[in-house]
């Protein structure tokens, strides 16, 4: 490694260092939904202890995103409608999000078109989670792990605006362009956020391996996954080149490495017709999906 490369490095893990950590109230959160015996009341009374995330809760209850037919105003209800897993995934979402925000570092990437992919490529690994079956409840974790997805991008400083020009200019993936010109790639940088965070599963997976499916079963990070986690990161992997492919928002990848489609098609169980479905609710989800950055931007 040169020494630009050394000190792009050491920047990097010097602002994340200086990311805020995740509040108190979420750490308890993501503790109490780690146990086998944990109840919703327990859950009810830590968030409730929290005002702003107890409004930014039921905010997102109440929006389109889930459709429900009458108002909810009791946070033990919206526990209990919409089950623990999810809305834990709802409290850290919304306070990485927010964290992220206040902590955006480079022009290279627009806010506001970063973010609309992000949430695209959520949306769609939703969808299509639901088109192999995965139960309603479950779903929502595809959702947030394809929205945080592309975490490690966010350290990345104004130097990075070169690495994207080089990536256009070349039309080649993004993420090889930047082991070429950084030394480190925004899955290893996510992977330093991830562990700063304590993120686990389904989330910490798609953030540190989603561009490392070219050979499914051989990649090396993903090679020491379950299949049922290879599953989860391939579908998030297909709804980032949906997104890409379709120039939804902006992430800085617009020639995405596609010689590796179908692999991911057939580890997901997925085929070409099931990503052209999707595409007819997909703009409509992501509408509906705004919400997320709205409870907790404003």
């Amino acid at each position: 490694m040169d020494l630009d490369r050394e000190n792009q490095r050491k920047k990097i893990e010097r602002f994340i260092q200086k990311m805020p950590s995740l509040s108190t109230t979420v750490g308890k959160v993501l503790e109490i939904c780690s146990r086998i015996d944990a109840s919703p009341n327990e859950l009810n009374r830590v968030i409730s202890l929290d005002p702003v995330l107890t409004g930014q809760v039921l905010k997102l209850i109440n929006s389109a995103y889930y459709s429900l037919m009458s108002k909810v105003t009791s946070l033990t209800r919206a526990i209990t409608m919409l089950g623990m897993n999810t809305v834990k995934n709802m409290a850290l979402s919304t306070a990485i999000i927010q964290s992220v925000s206040s902590s955006n570092k480079s022009r290279a990437l627009p806010t506001a078109k970063f973010w609309a992919h992000s949430i695209g490529v959520g949306v769609s690994a939703k969808l299509l989670a639901a088109t192999i079956g995965v139960p309603v409840q479950e779903r929502e974790e595809y959702f947030i792990a394809g929205l945080l997805h592309d975490l490690g991008k966010v350290p990345f400083g104004d130097e990075y605006i070169h690495v994207l020009s080089v990536a256009r200019q070349e039309q080649r993936p993004l993420v090889v362009v930047e082991r070429e010109l950084l030394g480190v790639d925004h899955q290893e940088v996510g992977g330093l956020i991830a562990a700063k965070w304590r993120l686990t599963g389904v989330m910490s997976n798609c953030i540190c391996c989603h561009h490392d499916f070219d050979t499914p079963i051989d990649a090396p990070k993903a090679a020491g996954l379950s299949h049922d986690d290879r599953v989860k990161v391939a579908i998030v992997a297909l709804a980032n080149m949906y997104i890409n492919i379709h120039d939804i928002g902006y992430a800085g990848d617009p020639f995405p490495e596609y010689t590796n489609a179908e692999a991911l098609l057939e580890l997901a169980g997925l085929d070409w017709q099931d990503l052209s479905i999707i595409g007819r609710t997909v703009e409509d989800e992501i509408l509906k999906a705004q919400v997320f950055l709205g409870a907790v931007t404003k």
